[in-house]
């Protein structure tokens, strides 16, 4: 295949709404970035992180060098935490606001970028609250300029208009979605990935296959998301039992976070429906669940639901991993169980029961998936109607595995 011959050393930008930098050594354009920043007279600036892997990955040497030679000051917000709260975004926004910051910069995986453009949104719009952002009560025009180092290859928020942050006292996590916060420019630098653990590395990645599955299949899907949809699930088959094997191959990272990359674009075009708009429920009520151990759980199921309404797309997608399908609807349980299979081989053996779930939380999650803020939006695009009997039924069919039954 062509991907053998890509020198993942040559930093490539990639143009979308967002200008990204991807390869090995790409961390080093940081000095470009703040130097272009400078330019435009941002002196001041707000960084938002998680608690260590900005330091532990080497990006913040890099970043607080290019600060002190282009003359930028900076304050630190670093206590992001996976699925981040309305609280977090505020105590970062008022950091901001306080130290009179002039952008943003979002150093890790989704988590802090997505709470770093929540923040810069806040930040023209200091009367505002998370909550009222998140609960769609105002529509943003603008935000602080937003920089987003990323430290994973799985959202592809670093290059799309995305962000999603809980609130948690009403079990909500909702996803906005608005063109000032797509970042103005992106770091994707597999050399900063080789330290994600095992699971980190299964979880993101099947958030990519999830992106696209959703972005290839809604009823606003075009022959662009679904190419590269197709792209992506080939480059994750291929690559991610290479990098669970070899963390440090840097070739499996390079494309594994192309793939990321190339699906948060997807789904920018082709948006997204079931599997997220589900799993937010999930993470809401279990803060600490993984998200994409959260996708992964209910991905087959959703793959039954909606494979007779797009039979022919979903066997082009997933060709690389079950084998030739015809792409009739009669295949949607074949391929429900053999995608199952694919996650179980990979690692990803847990459903719904094994995660504390329980039959009696069904009703609750699916009244969350109908009426938590913006995820109607997302129902609303699916393939198939988002009834609550179709809801349910997903949620049921993943409690545990097709092949237990």
């Amino acid at each position: 295949m062509w991907d053998h011959k890509v020198a993942i050393n040559e930093i490539r930008e990639i143009r979308t709404r967002t200008t990204a930098y991807l390869g090995v050594g790409a961390i080093k354009k940081i000095d470009d970035i703040i130097e272009a920043l400078a330019s435009q007279g941002i002196k001041r600036v707000l960084c938002v992180t998680g608690h260590s892997s900005y330091k532990k990955t080497g990006a913040w040497n890099y970043v607080i060098a290019a600060f002190k030679k282009h003359g930028i000051d900076y304050v630190l917000y670093d206590k992001v935490t996976p699925n981040p709260t309305a609280d977090s975004v505020d105590e970062a926004t008022q950091m901001g606001l306080q130290f009179k910051a002039q952008g943003v910069i979002a150093i890790g995986g989704g988590s802090p970028i997505d709470a770093g453009k929540s923040a810069a949104i806040l930040m023209e719009y200091p009367h505002k609250t998370a909550r009222e952002l998140f609960e769609l009560t105002f529509i943003p025009a603008k935000a602080a300029p937003i920089v987003a180092i990323n430290l994973t290859h799985g959202t592809g928020t670093e290059v799309d208009r995305f962000a999603v942050v809980s609130i948690p006292e009403k079990e909500y996590k909702p996803a906005i979605a608005y063109d000032c916060i797509y970042p103005l420019y992106a770091i994707d630098d597999p050399a900063l990935m080789t330290g994600l653990s095992p699971d980190q590395t299964r979880y993101v990645s099947i958030d990519a296959v999830n992106h696209v599955v959703e972005a290839a299949t809604s009823v606003v899907a075009s022959p662009y998301s679904i190419l590269l949809a197709q792209e992506t699930v080939r480059l994750v088959s291929t690559y991610l039992p290479q990098a669970l094997q070899h963390p440090t191959d840097l070739t499996a990272r390079y494309f594994l976070l192309y793939a990321s990359l190339i699906a948060g674009i997807s789904f920018d075009n082709g948006l997204l429906h079931f599997t997220h708009a589900l799993e937010h429920p999930l993470s809401a009520v279990k803060p600490n669940l993984a998200h994409g151990l959260g996708l992964a759980m209910l991905l087959p199921a959703v793959l039954k639901q909606i494979y007779p309404a797009q039979p022919e797309v979903l066997a082009a997608l997933f060709t690389p991993v079950v084998g030739i399908l015809k792409g009739e609807p009669a295949e949607a349980e074949k391929v429900a169980k053999a995608v199952e299979k694919w996650l179980f081989d990979l690692g990803v053996t847990s459903k719904l029961a094994d995660e504390g779930y329980k039959e009696e939380d069904l009703d609750r999650l699916t009244e969350l998936a109908m009426t938590t803020p913006s995820l109607d939006g997302l129902l609303s695009v699916a393939p198939v109607p988002a009834s609550r009997d179709t809801i349910r039924t997903i949620y049921k069919e993943s409690m545990t595995s097709y092949s237990a039954r």
